[in-house]
């Protein structure tokens, strides 16, 4: 019994690092493993909504996290999981490293994954003038010309950034207004680097070598082609299926995995948090998927005690 872990946490973002905090609170050997350390927080420019931090950088906020999670002696390890089995009453996990890890119980907060545009040439173009993480690559394309895809916090978040680097930002998007905080948008709006256009869709992406400009299915200023050096997509993200299926988790008609108010999912011994459930109310946010991780480690030490 002494290698099986209490809880095995499946993703290293702000769910997951909270998720691990109380559980070394609460005494339970627990383990985080995950692809990407911070998770999509390291992908934040500058957060100024989490309480105490007045602001800060995602990548710093997720380094102290990942600090307070390692200073509780919790395990971390880099990997992907691919595989998971429940035998009697614990989990097997397996990761794309060779390492199997035995758990009494699994919270799964691995967050989700771009929603791309779908564009027959969009692959070939990444790292070549598309993106879809302008805090990674803004510096790329420092006193160039870009457009940002998409109307909510996360492109009106993505355009504000690159003005500050960048020559020009055209941000596209396809309804009436753009949606999400009100301050950020009337920055969008106020800022004479950014150039909004509404109603208006990427058909096409052009060029030899890297992308060179994009088509437009309306005009804009006489034109349907707009001249280009990058294009940063922020139109959302989805889940990732693998585990949820592996599971046979239920999910709601969008494929966020179904939690109680415990974050409970209807495998017993599983439970989920962050960004990959239905619980966020649409509010995708690191003090939510923080919320979540802590109520989740909380039923996972209820559960093992009841055994």
């Amino acid at each position: 019994m002494e290698n099986i872990y209490d809880i095995i946490i499946i993703g290293a973002g702000p769910a997951g690092y909270t998720a691990s905090i109380y559980a070394s609170r609460y005494k339970l050997k627990n383990m985080i493993i995950g692809e990407i350390f911070g998770g999509y927080a390291t992908q934040a420019h500058i957060v100024a909504n989490f309480p105490s931090e007045e602001s800060i950088e995602g990548s710093e906020l997720a380094e102290k996290m990942h600090k307070h999670a390692e200073n509780l002696r919790a395990e971390i390890i880099q990997g992907k999981v691919i595989d998971i089995k429940k035998n009697d009453n614990n989990f097997e996990v397996a990761t794309d490293n060779n390492k199997t890890v035995i758990a009494k119980s699994i919270i799964i907060a691995i967050g989700t994954k771009h929603r791309k545009l779908g564009l027959k040439n969009e692959t070939e173009f990444v790292g070549r003038g598309v993106s879809y993480c302008a805090t990674c690559d803004a510096m790329f394309f420092k006193n160039k010309t870009v457009v940002v895809l998409g109307g909510s916090d996360s492109a009106n978040k993505a355009s504000l950034y690159l003005a500050d680097i960048a020559n020009h930002v055209y941000q596209i998007y396809r309804a009436k207004e753009l949606r999400g905080d009100k301050q950020q948008i009337e920055r969008v709006l106020e800022n004479k680097k950014i150039d909004v256009i509404y109603e208006t869709n990427i058909i096409k992406l052009l060029g030899e070598k890297k992308l060179e400009k994009i088509i437009l299915d309306k005009e804009y200023n006489g034109s349907k082609e707009l001249e280009t050096n990058g294009l940063f997509i922020e139109i959302g993200s989805e889940p990732e299926y693998g585990l949820i299926e592996k599971l046979n988790l239920k999910t709601d008609e969008l494929g966020f995995i179904n939690v109680g108010k415990d974050q409970k999912t209807n495998i017993e011994g599983v439970f989920a948090a962050g960004d990959i459930t239905n619980a966020t109310g649409n509010f995708k946010q690191i003090i939510t998927a923080c919320s979540q991780g802590a109520v989740s480690a909380n039923s996972a030490y209820n559960y093992i005690k009841s055994k």
